[in-house]
């Protein structure tokens, strides 16, 4: 029973720091397309 406890626990710890690596990677892509539109505004302004 004390196995099944710990490998639940560390399943659960796992799924939980998965979440937290994937919303960290997503905050990060959407502030680089940010920056990609701020460019081609910049780009379309000098045009």
């Amino acid at each position: 029973m004390k196995r099944i406890v710990a490998l639940l626990m560390l399943l659960s710890f796992a799924a939980l720091s998965g979440c937290n690596t994937i919303e960290g990677a997503g905050k990060d892509l959407e502030r680089g397309g940010e920056k990609l539109q701020g460019t081609a505004k910049d780009t379309k302004e000098k045009m």
